[in-house]
């Protein structure tokens, strides 16, 4: 509440202007008590009283008061009052999250049923379910810290490798929460927007607290112990906030709650982020004073007749009172805030708002149409994002390249580029290795790449007589049977030999 406070400020100060001709209506607008003194001499003072006409008349609030205080209402709802930042809705819909999971053999107990490991495996699932739209990051670390997948809204990546990850794969036995946490920060300081790190874990090695108390980003911790158990190493840290283990999903509820207040208050630091206009709280209670002028003798009839007046001709429509009140825009916006993408995605008016609408709906040719139109930096951003959803995945480096030349050194858009650029050489590579079609059973006869730089962008397969049809570059990659385990555990002692070196 403090924070508030303090941050509050008007966006567009300019209209608080039109408090001065508001207030100098009202004082002469206003009818003006009668005194006594307009009484002849000689009368006394209590019987001047009773003879005074409309004396009850002076105690009543007058129509004018209820106008003006209107107006004023209005007025100061034009003048964008504010104290939040409002998110980029393209980067984030939610606060970034890394998670950071704790994969040791004391995780493997049953005393939370069928182990502490598996049941934390549960509650990181429903946190991703929970948060969907929003970015989240998985680390894993026992005596050495990995990233196991970074910032994405996509819960198919996050959930495989999450089953994957077992004591077995680590390459190195401990505890070492402190690089787990270092690593965290890392990942959030590629990210636009502020973000908080999560630990689940069931114990934290001493040695480790000293990495927590100078952390700069706020930190989370479930703690995955059976009956309310308590971390005593965790009460000692004052930015950290800990969360027991509970066997519904009232752990998971507050993590929550607390994680998205973390990202609002960190908003507000956000010099890049633009203020969210709250003007919209003030007409309500303009409306409801505005029921005030129905009563008897308070003419309203001139102000509804004006109302119907300025509504444009055309059939009536149910939904049409919305357009009394709210743009295109707006309608859309609360449509969004519903999740209603594809209604939203038909209000909008503004195109920007409308691609994102339609990229979180799944008409992603048509976003990245809509996006490709417009000439900003976000633009070319979240078009690179439709068309790699799209499995274009040319057409989205070029775009994200687009996004690097309007915004030089943007982080999100450089690990974009380089996720793009990974997966068409991945997708390449193995047509390459496999263009004989002997290994995924094609069988094909013949494969006639048009060049080599180009590494198959034209690519012709004669597959084998018996009618099968070519694998599609999707196709490709499901028919790749690789156990995650065991892809963690190389993966892992790869990263490991190199820091090593």
């Amino acid at each position: 509440m403090i924070d508030a406070v303090t941050e509050f400020h008007f966006i567009r100060t300019i209209y608080l202007l039109f408090l001065i001709p508001i207030a100098v209506l009202w004082w002469a607008i206003r009818p003006k008590h009668k005194g006594l003194s307009d009484l002849p001499a000689g009368i006394a003072p209590h019987l001047a009283k009773a003879l005074l006409l409309g004396a009850e008349a002076n105690r009543r609030i007058y129509p004018i008061d209820v106008a003006m205080t209107v107006a004023v209402l209005l007025t100061l709802a034009a003048a964008g009052p504010t104290w939040t930042r409002a998110p980029n809705p393209l980067i984030a819909d939610t606060a970034p999250l890394v998670i950071a999971l704790k994969v040791t053999d004391s995780m493997e107990e049953t005393d939370l049923t069928p182990s502490r490991l598996q049941r934390a495996k549960f509650k990181i699932t429903d946190i991703i379910d929970a948060r969907s739209g929003a970015q989240t990051a998985l680390i894993a670390y026992a005596g050495s810290s990995h990233r196991v997948a970074p910032l994405t809204e996509d819960a198919n990546i996050l959930r495989p490798l999450l089953e994957g990850l077992t004591p077995a794969v680590m390459p190195k036995s401990g505890d070492v929460a402190g690089d787990a946490l270092v690593l965290a920060q890392s990942i959030l300081d590629e990210s636009q927007t502020p973000g908080a790190v999560l630990f689940v874990l069931d114990d934290l090695d001493p040695s480790q607290i000293p990495e927590f108390e100078t952390a700069s980003s706020q930190i989370f911790f479930l703690t995955m112990l059976p009956d309310s158990q308590e971390i005593v190493q965790l009460n000692t840290l004052k930015n950290a906030e800990v969360v027991p283990f509970s066997t519904d999903d009232r752990d998971v509820t507050r993590l929550l709650r607390q994680i998205q207040t973390a990202y609002v208050d960190a908003l507000d630091d956000e010099d890049r982020l633009d203020w969210q206009d709250r003007g919209w709280i003030l007409a309500w209670p303009a409306a409801l004073l505005s029921l005030l002028w129905f009563r008897r003798g308070w003419v309203i009839r001139w102000a509804m007749l004006g109302l119907f007046l300025v509504q444009p001709s055309g059939p009536a429509n149910a939904d049409g009172w919305r357009d009394w009140f709210l743009t295109p825009d707006q309608q859309g916006q609360i449509a969004m805030n519903q999740k209603r993408f594809a209604d939203a995605a038909e209000l909008f008016e503004d195109p920007y708002h409308e691609g994102y609408a339609r990229l979180k709906t799944g008409q992603y040719p048509e976003a990245a149409a809509i996006f490709a139109e417009l000439k900003t930096p976000e633009a070319a951003f979240a078009e690179g994002m439709a068309r790699i959803r799209n499995r274009e995945y040319r057409p989205a480096i070029s775009a994200f390249e687009t996004a690097l030349e309007r915004r030089p050194n943007w982080p999100d858009a450089q690990h974009n580029l380089e996720v793009a650029t990974a997966i068409l050489d991945y997708v390449e590579t193995t047509r390459e290795q496999s263009d004989t079609g002997e290994e995924a059973g094609i069988g094909a006869d013949d494969t006639v790449f048009d060049n080599d730089a180009g590494r198959g962008e034209n690519t012709t397969i004669q597959a084998q007589t018996d009618g099968s049809q070519p694998l599609s570059a999707d196709q490709w990659i499901s028919s790749i049977d690789t156990d995650m385990q065991d892809f963690l555990r190389n993966r892992f002692l790869l990263e490991n030999q190199e820091r090593t070196q």
